[in-house]
């Protein structure tokens, strides 16, 4: 008798369960990337360097000229008028910073490893600003304020006239001024992709428009171009936001404050947009 061939084994009559984590595993947010930035951010020796060099700067600086000034000097000058001299040096460090940011990140491959795990670009980018940002805003601050604060105590008197909350707004005002110029930063850095290259453009945006202003006044074709940029420029708005608004060269005043601020505001606005924009299509 010829045997039967053995068909195909029965199938089982419970499917494969599939497999479940005995860990919890939430739905990623934007609390993780930023959780993911701010240990970047603090594990890294760039921020202690940068960082550390503006509080030495902002402090250091500030100190000195308030020990060189009398009570009287503050007739006309808010109590955090000091930090202004360093602030005007230690703001190259949140440039430098805010390039690094990102821009390390591509130099080192590791965008890629970030980009893997967070496949959201727009929410890692997200999460990069608001911790630079916050970081950034609230050291500066706290040097200023702590400036500020010893002028107060060892200068306030009679001489020294009245002072209001506009002394300490100020202090605010230039402090996010500095910041916005650390976000313009790590938006350069986002679109150049460049340590080098990043910190070369910012730095030319701080500190060319002036001597550019004074080259450009020198003809007359361009001299009204040249007292623009005069004008409106980032030192001059820094000096501005911390009260002392001055005149210019013809002897008319200066801009508003806000319209500089605004002005800031406006360019590094534009440059976040490009900045998602590029990270989203471009490949790394």
């Amino acid at each position: 008798m010829t045997p039967t061939p053995a068909g195909p084994p029965a199938a089982s009559a419970e499917q494969p369960q599939a497999y479940s984590s005995p860990l919890p595993t939430p739905r990623p947010h934007l609390g993780h990337a930023i959780a993911s930035e701010w240990t970047k951010l603090t594990s890294v020796r760039s921020t202690l360097w940068t960082l550390g060099s503006l509080v030495a700067l902002v402090v250091g600086v500030g100190m000195i000229a308030v020990l060189q000034t009398a009570p009287a000097d503050y007739q006309y000058l808010p109590f955090t008028g000091p930090a202004l001299f360093g602030l005007m040096a230690g703001q190259v460090s949140v440039i430098v910073l805010g390039v690094l940011t990102i821009s390390s990140e591509f130099g080192t491959g590791l965008i890629r490893t970030t980009f893997t795990a967070a496949p959201e670009r727009l929410r890692v980018l997200t999460a990069k600003y608001l911790v630079f940002g916050t970081c950034a805003f609230l050291v500066t601050l706290g040097s200023v304020l702590f400036v500020g604060l010893w002028a107060a105590i060892l200068h306030n008197g009679p001489a020294a006239g009245a002072h209001g909350l506009s002394d300490w707004t100020g202090a605010v005002a230039g402090s996010f001024y500095v910041t916005l110029l650390g976000v313009l930063a790590l938006a350069v850095g986002a679109l150049v992709r460049h340590s080098a290259g990043g910190i070369a453009v910012m730095l030319g945006v701080v500190t060319m428009p002036p001597v550019l202003g004074a080259i450009l006044t020198s003809w007359p074709v361009t001299s009204g171009l040249g007292e623009l940029v005069l004008r409106y420029n980032a030192p001059v708005g820094l000096v501005q936001l911390f009260g002392l608004q001055g005149v210019d060269m013809e002897g008319r005043s200066a801009p508003s404050d806000v319209v500089q601020l605004v002005l800031l505001l406006v360019v590094t606005a534009g440059a976040v947009i490009a900045s998602y924009a590029v990270v989203r299509r471009r490949d790394v």
